[in-house]
């Protein structure tokens, strides 16, 4: 039994409003599977994008060289197709050309088949005010939490 891989982007939920998600899969070489089952990837700064032909990709993803690969290693932060329906596609696209929404990589995993999936999110950003209220309700939870166990 391997371990679970399961890569987060801790930052997105804090920068963005969510507002849908999508779970993507990716199009990868053999050396950056074996990477990410090492867990040596990140989507920390990553965000997704449309090409010409209307194809998403995901861009600034980092997935560290394989260490046991040779000339066949990857690049590491190459751009990376994402594979979704067509009805999926069109709709996201519309909606980013639109309305001006971001595309948000929020995690990268492995599932049972053992194929990684991208779970992606149309979201938009949060203003300063709206970063500062989240603060807010997390210490007030914090210090809610505190009280709760001292009783």
């Amino acid at each position: 039994m391997q371990k679970q891989i399961n890569i987060k982007n801790k930052k997105a939920k804090f920068q963005y409003e969510i507002l849908d998600k999508y779970t993507a899969g990716i199009v990868l070489t053999g050396t950056e599977i074996k990477s990410i089952r090492n867990s040596k990837a990140s989507i920390a700064e990553s965000f997704c994008e449309f090409n010409e032909q209307g194809e998403l990709f995901v861009i600034n993803m980092t997935i560290e060289e394989y260490l046991y690969g040779t000339y066949y290693n990857h690049k590491p932060k190459a751009e990376r197709k994402l594979l979704l329906n067509k009805r999926e596609l069109k709709k996201l696209e519309k909606e980013v050309k639109n309305t001006g929404l971001t595309i948000v990589p929020l995690r990268l995993f492995i599932n049972e088949k053992g194929l990684a999936k991208l779970v992606i999110a149309l979201a938009r950003g949060k203003k300063l005010y709206d970063k500062r209220e989240t603060i807010k309700d997390r210490e007030n939870k914090v210090r809610l939490d505190r009280i709760k166990k001292s009783f």
